[in-house]
């Protein structure tokens, strides 16, 4: 950083409100996510199958700390989409 870079101190000392609130936003989808697997069922394993992406990014996805992108989105959206819900006794 250089000696006058007010932008950087400033970030530094305040934070990136744009940042936070991606990172809120990416915290909030993956909970709605996880809940929406339990709801149908599915293990991480199993969205990972459904969409062939390795099991280690959905873990990344779902404790909110990796970004989710517009076609990531719709990908879980339509896998999550067409499972049926569990039928229960």
């Amino acid at each position: 950083m250089e000696e006058n870079d007010f932008v950087s101190i400033w970030l530094e000392e305040t934070g990136n409100p744009a940042i936070e609130k991606l990172t809120e936003m990416n915290q909030q989808l993956a909970a709605k996510t996880a809940k929406t697997q339990a709801e149908k069922g599915l293990s991480d394993l199993d969205l990972a199958t459904l969409l062939d992406i390795n099991p280690d990014e959905i873990k990344r996805w779902l404790i909110g700390k990796h970004p989710f992108s517009a076609k990531v989105l719709s990908a879980v959206a339509a896998a999550i989409n067409d499972v049926p819900k569990p039928e229960f006794s």
